[in-house]
């Protein structure tokens, strides 16, 4: 399925729905009502009916929440979507808010100031946050209060029904092991720690532990569903009945008991021992049926996060090949792209971009789908940093102007991410200071790939590496500079993540994005993207060291780059890069575009 580009909600009718939630906060004594960016999985893409934010304000990011109170609406976004929350939402009566700056408690104190009830939904929000939430409130007069009905789906007539798609086995020769033994690895953690059983409710974790791949998130092959783990290695999972096929119900066998998901409330509350339950990803309503029942709630991360994210050999092997064949998709559509947008008469805009790229992917028969929206601006719409164009916002591609394409696929075999900023000629119309932070950016992106590190540190202590050539100029960017990459899985996996908040360390076998930026509002955007998975690097006096092997393979646009900022280093990893680009991509082209590989990766 690719992409379509009607606009997913209507900001005009922000107003009126929220005028009607406030008449459901009042008839239940509510001053205020919280609607997250969320579902009860916490996943960073929900499906249609999970919606409620974006139904609600017309805003479509993926992180974000609304507060609404009776006299005031503020929609908390971070640094990805300041600008794009002007363009989705009617800021007449919904109040961007800049988070985390802006702490929620801190806005609801100065807006509550004789106190009130805030309601929210138990099922879209984490112990921890609300937690953390309560503790700045204290003393405040302004009490949470968990609700049994989310109040937008009170007033959402259409909203649409909760997915039910089948699920499908994922192949042993493709994940390295069977579910049975990670079934038996991941429990033997549990058991050395005396716990009984871990509460699972992250729907990637799920798909990973039992090797299946599902259909009910647009882009990402995930199930809805929830497990409980035990420290035998026998699993309950609560998914829809409908979602197993005779297939999957042999691949899962007998240690794996299926159950109805209207279920899991009771089953938790029959559970004894102490049961892991993940206090920053799981819904607090699971945390209060432990608690109301015999089992002992033990706080701790969900005990699949690090064996998923350190991929195995096989894993490697396999997305390593769905990062040479995006390759090839990509050299068509840069040589396609480049030879359009010559022509003074091209006729492009960023519709027709995204459609041509998403119709070479799909080429492939090891294609599934894309992994997620594409991402197409020119010119001013790339500052947007997640811009998804629609029929509404569409706009040409104007001669002397950067191009920001940031996309990826989902192949049988492995989950692509690639960002490439690119020319619209002529090259001598782009500002000098767009080339300038080009090439700070790709010096950046160099410097990353290039760390090596001692083992145990963090993406937090890696972050800083990519900023340094912006920084020395004075320049940065609002986002983080790489995130976790799954296997026919999440495009953005956790733990592992390059940000200032990165608090896990890397470890061999993870695979993140390398992606710096920088944005200039009502201008252009510039992001230059590669994957790259952490490998074992030479130890220095006998401490043990890290670093990165690259899995993408694309030509970076050497007509934006200011060779004088590039020093000897950075120039030999370019024309070594581009060398490599061209070995494992050219053959596999057609004469012509193999032709124009051979140019654009020459020596710089």
């Amino acid at each position: 399925m690719l992409q379509d580009f009607t606009a997913r909600t209507d900001p005009s009718q922000g107003p009126e729905r929220l005028a009607r939630l406030r008449a459901e906060m009042a008839r239940e004594g509510l001053q205020g009502f919280i609607v997250p960016r969320a579902d009860a999985h916490q996943g960073e893409w929900v499906a249609p009916h999970d919606d409620r934010l974006a139904w609600l304000t017309g805003f479509t990011g993926s992180a974000g929440f609304l507060i609404a109170l009776e006299e005031a609406a503020g929609l908390f976004v971070d640094g990805r979507y300041r600008v794009q929350v002007k363009f989705e939402v009617d800021t007449t009566v919904f109040t961007p808010v800049p988070w985390p700056e802006t702490r929620p408690a801190d806005w609801l104190r100065d807006k509550l100031t004789e106190g009130g009830k805030v309601g929210f939904d138990p099922w879209l929000h984490t112990p921890d946050w609300i937690a953390r939430l309560e503790d700045r409130l204290e003393g405040s007069d302004i009490v949470l209060v968990p609700l049994s009905e989310n109040l937008v789906d009170r007033i959402w007539e259409d909203q649409p029904p909760p997915p039910c798609g089948k699920l499908r086995v994922w192949p042993g020769h493709l994940a390295g092991k069977s579910h049975d033994e990670k079934r038996r690895l991941v429990a033997a953690d549990l058991a050395a720690k005396g716990e009984a059983a871990a509460v699972l409710t992250l729907p990637d974790s799920i798909a990973w532990l039992l090797n299946i791949r599902g259909s009910d998130i647009p882009r990402t092959p995930i199930p809805h569903a929830f497990a409980v783990l035990h420290a035998d290695a026998t699993v309950d999972l609560f998914i829809h009945p409908d979602k197993v096929t005779a297939e999957v119900a042999a691949h899962l066998g007998a240690e794996v008991r299926r159950h109805p998901p209207e279920t899991l409330i009771g089953a938790l509350a029959r559970l004894e021992g102490l049961v892991r339950i993940d206090p920053e990803t799981a819904p607090l309503r699971l945390w209060h049926a432990l608690e109301a029942g015999t089992a002992v709630p033990q706080r701790g991360p969900d005990p699949c996060l690090l064996p998923k994210a350190r991929k195995n050999p096989a894993e490697i092997r396999a997305t390593t090949a769905a990062h040479e064949r995006d390759g090839v998709a990509m050299a068509l559509f840069l040589h396609w792209l480049d030879e359009r947008l010559a022509r003074p008469d091209h006729g492009l805009d960023e519709i027709a971009i995204v459609r041509r790229l998403e119709e070479i992917r799909a080429r492939h028969p090891l294609f599934e789908d894309i992994s997620f929206e594409t991402i197409c601006g020119a010119g001013e719409h790339g500052a947007i940093v997640h811009y998804r164009v629609t029929e509404r916002t569409n706009r040409p591609v104007r001669p002397g102007e950067l191009v920001l394409i940031d996309s990826g696929a989902q192949y049988a075999d492995g989950t692509t991410d690639i960002t490439r900023t690119v020319l619209s000629p002529p090259a001598d119309a782009i500002p000098r200071a767009a080339r300038d932070a080009f090439t700070r950016v790709l010096k950046g992106m160099i410097a990353l790939t290039l760390a090596r590190w001692p083992a145990g540190r963090t993406g937090a202590d890696l972050d800083p590496i990519a900023r340094g050539a912006l920084w020395r100029a004075g320049l940065d960017y609002d986002h983080g500079t790489g995130h976790g990459v799954g296997v026919n899985l999440a495009v953005h996996e956790g733990p592992q993540r390059i940000s200032r908040t990165g608090s896990v360390p890397l470890e061999t076998g993870m695979i993140l994005s390398n992606e710096p930026g920088h944005y200039r509002e009502g201008k252009w955007g510039i992001r230059i993207e590669n994957l790259v998975v952490v490998r074992e690097a030479e130890a220095e006096e006998g401490r043990r060291m890290l670093g990165f092997d690259t899995l993408t393979l694309a030509p970076i646009d050497r007509r934006l780059i200011l060779p004088e900022l590039l020093d000897a280093e950075e120039r030999a990893w370019l024309d070594a890069y581009h060398a490599r680009v061209f070995e494992a991509i050219a053959p596999h082209l057609p004469e012509e575009s193999r032709a124009w590989l051979a140019e654009v990766t020459r020596p710089l």
